[in-house]
């Protein structure tokens, strides 16, 4: 299949990686550092002790997207409305879109711009970009996609390039599972610059991240999304299945770019005072982002 993946970074660039390795064609729509890198040597893959190199092709241009069967959406969340722009004159009749990305209101957003479906994703994968085109994997990788026709061809698809991948009917539910994990881990991770496993192992965090399971979980209710699994357990053992990995938000801060706090724990704020309901804990969590954001972009 043809593939095209719009916001080639650590998450995009992971699965793009998988997909090109088993034979997919592929195309990264990235940022001009990382498209040079890759138009240059190729992408370059660390995985599980080893490095390779995988063919693919990269352009700064959303017209990469042009003929493509499907497109993995994986820009942040603050350009889910103007990607879904810049994608518009390129986009085939019958293509596939599926977004893997932070938060749990990006699909119908970008639904709004294209006017059409788009497959919303549960991402669950520890990656980053430690060199313009060289993506560093360094736990997990499982998705879990709504699920319908697409969904199976798609889900096949990287079942056999080696990512596990399930369908689900709840992928709402499944969403809020992973938002619950990230309003626990990003900002904590952005705040002490810390890896999961040694975050969590610092006196007092276990029981804060119990508190912001529980304002999440009172969210959720009154919003009727229905979690599976038990949403504290999952946060527990993140840790882990990811010692090594700091967020998003952690290495969005550490790189002075913005981060996408107002799509994890800044999404509990608003949803929460829409419903008359307190979350002093992710309130403060937010908080403590945005100075930490306000101090970056004073020394830049």
């Amino acid at each position: 299949m043809k593939v095209a993946v719009m916001g080639a970074g650590a998450v995009g660039c992971f699965y793009g990686a998988m997909l090109a390795r088993a034979g997919h064609r592929v195309t990264l729509i990235g940022r001009q550092h990382h498209v040079a890198a890759v138009q240059e040597r190729g992408l370059i893959l660390e995985m599980g002790g080893a490095t390779q190199t995988v063919t693919a092709d990269a352009t700064t241009d959303p017209s990469g997207i042009a003929d493509a069967d499907v497109i993995l959406f994986c820009v942040k969340s603050d350009d889910t409305e103007a990607a879904g722009r810049d994608m518009l004159p390129y986009l085939g009749h019958d293509t596939i879109i599926l977004g893997l990305q932070n938060g749990v209101d990006n699909a119908p957003r970008l639904e709004a711009v294209l006017h059409r479906p788009v497959i919303a994703a549960a991402v669950y994968v520890a990656s980053d970009m430690p060199a313009p085109g060289h993506v560093r994997h360094s736990g997990r990788g499982e998705l879990v996609i709504a699920a319908g026709p697409p969904s199976e061809v798609i889900a096949k698809m990287f079942q056999k390039a080696g990512v596990p991948t399930t369908t689900s009917e709840n992928v709402p539910g499944a969403l809020w599972a992973k938002l619950i994990i990230n309003c626990c881990y990003n900002a904590l991770s952005a705040i002490a610059q810390m890896p999961y496993g040694r975050l969590i192992e610092v006196e007092g965090i276990r029981d804060l991240m119990k508190d912001v399971v529980a304002e999440c979980l009172v969210v959720a209710a009154g919003l009727r999304v229905s979690i599976p699994g038990d949403s504290l357990g999952a946060v527990l053992g993140l840790a882990a299945s990811m010692p090594n990995q700091f967020s998003s938000t952690a290495q969005d801060l550490a790189r002075g770019k913005r981060t996408e706090i107002d799509h994890l724990n800044g999404y509990i704020i608003r949803t929460a005072r829409e419903l008359g309901i307190p979350v002093p804990v992710n309130r403060s969590l937010t908080a403590m982002v945005k100075l930490m954001e306000a101090k970056a972009s004073q020394a830049t």
